[in-house]
This record gives C-alpha cells, sequence and structure tokens, in this order.
C-alpha cells in the first residue's frame, strides 16, 4: 500500500464540538480522502473532559501549554513543538489563526515541512510593525495562506508583508446546511426550551456577550420601536463579560421581559428556528459563521455591513446596516417588523436559497483539498 501524506493541523486552543457542522478544521480533514491522508490534530491549550467530543483526525495531540508558555518569545513551546514534529516528519501542517501561524513560520527554517497554510480568520493581526517585519522575512515558497472571506484576504495582501496575489487564497467559510438542518428542533419546541413566549414576533441574535458583538445598540434600537411593535421581542443567546452591563440597559430602557439574554446554550443552533429574523450588529467580524446559521433556519438577516459580512447580506437580500449606528438598525428592524407573516418567511426562503448555493460545504471541501494537492505537487518541483 502507498504510504499516505502526513497532515497535521495546529489549533491554539481545544474547541471540538459535539456536531461540526461548521467547525473549519474538521471540515477541512472530511475532505482528505483517508485511504492517501493520515490526520493529527493538535491544540496548543486545553484537552478534552471525560465525555466531551475529539477531533475525526486519526490521532489527537494536546500540548497543555499555559498561557505563560505562549507569551512573549515562546521559547520552550517552540522546542516542544518543533521536536514533535521532526519526529513525525509531517507532508503538510496547517495552522490555524494567528499564534500557531507565527510558530510554524519561524520552526519550518529548520523543518522545512513541504508544504504549510495559514488560516487567517479575521483582522488585525498583523497590524503590528514588527509582526509584518517579522513575516516578511520568514515567508517562503513552502507557504500558502487562507483568509476565511474574500475581504479577509485582501487584508492580507495589502499588509504587503509576502501575503501575495499568488500565495494567499480566499476560502470562503461554509456549513453543512445538512446537518445543521437537521439538528434544528421546530419552533414551537425551540421557544418552549428557551422559555419564550410562542406569539411573540421574535428578533434573534447569537454571539458571546463582548462589545465587539454590537448588541447594545441592538437594545437600543429595538427599545425605539418597543411602542410600535408591542408584541415584538428580542432574544440573545450567548454570554460574555458584558452580560451584566447588558442587563443593566435592558432596566434603563425598560425593556424587562421584552428582551431576553439566555445565556451560553450548548449547540446553539437547534434553537434557530424560535426566531422570526436574525440579526448580527457586529463592529467587525471575519466572517460571521453566526449570520450563516441563521440562514440556515430560513431567517431574513440584518447585519452590519462590514467587509466580511456584506458580499453575504447582499447575496442573501438582507438589509445592512452601519456598525454602532443605532437609527440604521432601528431603520433595518422597522423594515422587517412591518411585514406580514408571509412576507417575511419570503425573505427567509431568498435567505436560505443564497446559502445553499453559494456556501455549499461540499464546495468549501474540495478548495481546500485541491490547495493541498497543488500544494504538495509544488514542493515536488525542482528549485
Amino acid at each position: 500500500m502507498k504510504q499516505r501524506y502526513k497532515v497535521l493541523q495546529l489549533q491554539p486552543d481545544y474547541n471540538i464540538k459535539q456536531h461540526d457542522f461548521a467547525d473549519l478544521a474538521e471540515q477541512v480533514f472530511k475532505a482528505l480522502p483517508p485511504e492517501r491522508f493520515e490526520t493529527t490534530m493538535a491544540f496548543l491549550k486545553g484537552r478534552p473532559e471525560p465525555g466531551q467530543a475529539v477531533s475525526r483526525a486519526d490521532h489527537s495531540v494536546y500540548f497543555e501549554f499555559s498561557d505563560k508558555a505562549l507569551k512573549g518569545m515562546r521559547l520552550k513551546a517552540l522546542w516542544q513543538v518543533f521536536k514533535f514534529c521532526r519526529r513525525e516528519r509531517f507532508d503538510v501542517v496547517i495552522c490555524n489563526r494567528f499564534k500557531p501561524v507565527n510558530m510554524l513560520l519561524q520552526l519550518n527554517r529548520w523543518l522545512k515541512i513541504p508544504l504549510c497554510i495559514g488560516i487567517s480568520h479575521g483582522f488585525g493581526e498583523y497590524d503590528r510593525f514588527y509582526r509584518r517585519r517579522q513575516t516578511r522575512r520568514l515567508i517562503d515558497r513552502h507557504w500558502q495562506f487562507v483568509g476565511v472571506s474574500p475581504a479577509v484576504r485582501q487584508y492580507l495582501i495589502e499588509c504587503q508583508c509576502g501575503f501575495t496575489e499568488h500565495n494567499t487564497h480566499g476560502i470562503t467559510n461554509a456549513i453543512d446546511i445538512e446537518q445543521a438542518t437537521a439538528l434544528q428542533l421546530s419552533r414551537s419546541e425551540a421557544r418552549t426550551q428557551l422559555g419564550l413566549p410562542h406569539d411573540a414576533r421574535l428578533i434573534g441574535a447569537l454571539g458571546r456577550l463582548v462589545p465587539v458583538k454590537g448588541h447594545t445598540y441592538l437594545i437600543q434600537a429595538f427599545a425605539a420601536l418597543q411602542d410600535k411593535y408591542p408584541h415584538a421581542q428580542l432574544a440573545i443567546i450567548g454570554a460574555g463579560r458584558e452580560q451584566a452591563r447588558l442587563h443593566a440597559e435592558i432596566e434603563r430602557l425598560g425593556l424587562a421581559g421584552r428582551v431576553h439574554l439566555l445565556g451560553f446554550r450548548e449547540n446553539a443552533l437547534q434553537y434557530v428556528r424560535a426566531f422570526d429574523l436574525w440579526a448580527m450588529p457586529s463592529l467587525a467580524e471575519g466572517l460571521g459563521l453566526a449570520l450563516l446559521e441563521g440562514m440556515s433556519g430560513h431567517l431574513p438577516v440584518i447585519a452590519s455591513d462590514v467587509p466580511a459580512m456584506l458580499p453575504l447580506i447582499q447575496g442573501a437580500g438582507g438589509l445592512a446596516v452601519k456598525p454602532a449606528d443605532v437609527d440604521s438598525l432601528t431603520a433595518a428592524l422597522d423594515t422587517y417588523l412591518a411585514l406580514d407573516d408571509q412576507a417575511l418567511r419570503s425573505k427567509g426562503e431568498q435567505a436560505y436559497a443564497y446559502l445553499t448555493r453559494e456556501h455549499d460545504i461540499e464546495v468549501f471541501r474540495q478548495q481546500y483539498l485541491r490547495l493541498i494537492e497543488s500544494g504538495l505537487s509544488a514542493a515536488k518541483e525542482p528549485k
């Protein structure tokens, strides 16, 4: 039997979920035919508790580095990763997010792994001058890069630190729509489990409760319409450091009982059909998978017109709003809340049709497979 290519994915943190419909790393491994590729998933931090999900990879490795070990020069961590990669002799290493990319950029000067792929999930990773200078010095013919949206790809190229039109690709994140749909509860059951009223017009949002997600502006926009639409309510799934401040804002605006902070929910996608429309008022996003998740529930979408999300909103026929602009967000909510049920469902079906047409998971997998195969072929060519 022909020897299989050995592929490593290096992740910053343990983050495997029970369902992988939107897990980039797991979906990449699903793209690789097992008869040709032997796969390993490695995590710099964390490991699963008993009963928690593990990667579908052939092997899983947990370095369990501390936060301190991954700051500054990271010499001990670099040495451990170097010894591991030298021993295993990988043909391909895929690095997710800045820290793993940066570590392998340094290490591959000696490892000489034939193909390294660095995946960037958002903006700002290379804004610092010293990061750009180091990256420019370390990128060589072994490297290819991926931005998870056309906007992230363009950001990388515009950094002018070694990312070029030839070595930097845009592979838009996708979700396994069939798996996502199978997870979703019915409208009635989802509302029952979330403790939400069955007769309300519900605006839904999903995301960590942190400032960049813009939930405070969504709450303020909803407050401006609370009297015009007395049967409308807002519910946000997620937890984070902004929770107390958002609770205070809800009380200040007299929205107790109308705005619900539902906290963290395992497999939150299962509840998406509880809602009538989907809002994502982020101030910045690399792609915004939660936007795709809303579309998978056949929901019309409202989202900020940041570069990574604007093409998705436009493709789905949704409403784009200015980030951190309460008036813009209020107008968008007003537009959808004024529609009758049939018209609102029609907008949701338009969003779902776009999702199935443009973010099919099989296309995503084939793009990664082609990138890996072409990179390995190029690595065999004479210098």
